[in-house]
């Protein structure tokens, strides 16, 4: 197989830290660049001395210049902040380069919903027009045609993941779901904050951002679609002392008596030619442990009896499969390669 060079943008923040960990191994690409405005200039390994001695470790950092990466490069990761990534996703698509955008500026098909909640007038309104929602299980198609993918958050992958087959199969009511959901601090990014530095976080649990964290529109935007009709949910995300993974609890109403062993099998033959969620089997719930570093997602199912709710256990790891291995599937599409090349990658067990 001959590779396919690859630029990643963005490369100093743990999205671009985790797609060179992905892309360093993986068989159809090769990095052929990687860019940071602040570390123009050093190599990967300086930057990173884990990288010491690997073959990806002398690649020289350089300055973002769309023109120049996009010369040897046609399909560029943007690891980048919203709010920067919008005009620089287009600088590239101008030089013929597909992107994959990890950041917020592309996942809203609304520009005022995105005014709205990000509190910036969005300045690529056609190519708002033109992306297509990076999740695979859902988009696959559409995605394998993009120019231009709008790559999921990670609190919007667990929890679609979770609720999109039970709301197309109109298993649950649409009214009143609950996503509760606990990250690791990875999910904040690496710029350091008072609110995520160790003795803030260590033997801490808290709740932030409830009934305003910027993934809601996200979620609410796939869920409605999958419904049929408007929807609104109460998400509530938290933050655990833990470096990756992301655990969402999601509390729905059941329109019928259906027990779990039929739900399973709606959800089983919802995804059954997808090759990382899995459907946990009877009693068993899901544990970030068993998919960190990986694409998976473990879904399981409780019926409570007295209640007449289904809950739903989702967990991820928020930066691969929320994130940077999440962008390299949609590279996969995009470039005409098997959906899972690349990502069939052991637990990160501790």
């Amino acid at each position: 197989m001959q590779k396919k060079n690859v630029a990643v943008v963005g490369a100093t923040g743990y999205t671009g830290m985790e797609l060179i960990r992905v892309l360093s191994t993986h068989p159809g690409f090769e990095i052929g660049a990687v860019t940071s405005r602040s570390e123009a200039g050093k190599t990967l390994q300086e930057l990173f001395p884990y990288m010491q001695g690997t073959k990806s470790g002398s690649i020289a950092v350089t300055f973002p210049d769309p023109e120049l990466v996009a010369r040897d490069c046609k399909t560029v990761f943007l690891a980048v902040p919203h709010g920067a990534a919008m005009d620089m996703a287009a600088a590239f698509l101008d030089q013929k380069a597909r992107v994959v955008d990890l950041s917020a500026d592309f996942r809203l098909r609304d520009a005022a919903e995105y005014s709205a909640w990000y509190g910036l007038e969005h300045s690529r309104k056609t190519w708002l027009k033109e992306a297509v929602y990076g999740l695979p299980e859902i988009y696959r198609d559409r995605i394998a045609g993009a120019n231009l993918v709008a790559n999921p958050g990670c609190y919007p992958s667990s929890v679609i993941l979770a609720l999109y087959p039970g709301l197309k199969h109109k298993i649950f009511d649409p009214e009143g779901i609950i996503a509760d959901s606990k990250s690791g601090t990875s999910g904040a990014g690496r710029v350091a904050k008072t609110g995520t530095l160790f003795c803030e976080v260590t033997d801490s649990f808290r709740a932030y951002s409830l009934g305003s964290h910027r993934h809601t529109p996200e979620m609410e935007q796939e869920l409605s679609l999958a419904s049929g009709r408007d929807m609104r949910i109460s998400f509530s995300p938290h933050l655990v002392p833990m470096n990756r993974g992301i655990l969402s609890t999601c509390y729905v109403t059941l329109n019928s008596r259906m027990q779990t062993q039929e739900i399973r099998r709606i959800y089983r033959d919802f995804y059954q030619d997808t090759p990382w969620v899995r459907i946990m089997p009877e009693k068993v719930l899901p544990e970030t442990r068993w998919v960190r570093g990986t694409m998976f997602c473990d879904l399981g199912f409780v019926r409570d009896q007295r209640t007449g709710r289904l809950i739903i256990v989702s967990c991820i790891d928020n930066l691969c499969r929320g994130a940077s291995g999440q962008a390299v599937a949609n590279a996969n599409l995009m470039s005409g390669y098997d959906l899972d090349l690349g990502l069939d990658a052991a637990p990160l067990m501790p």
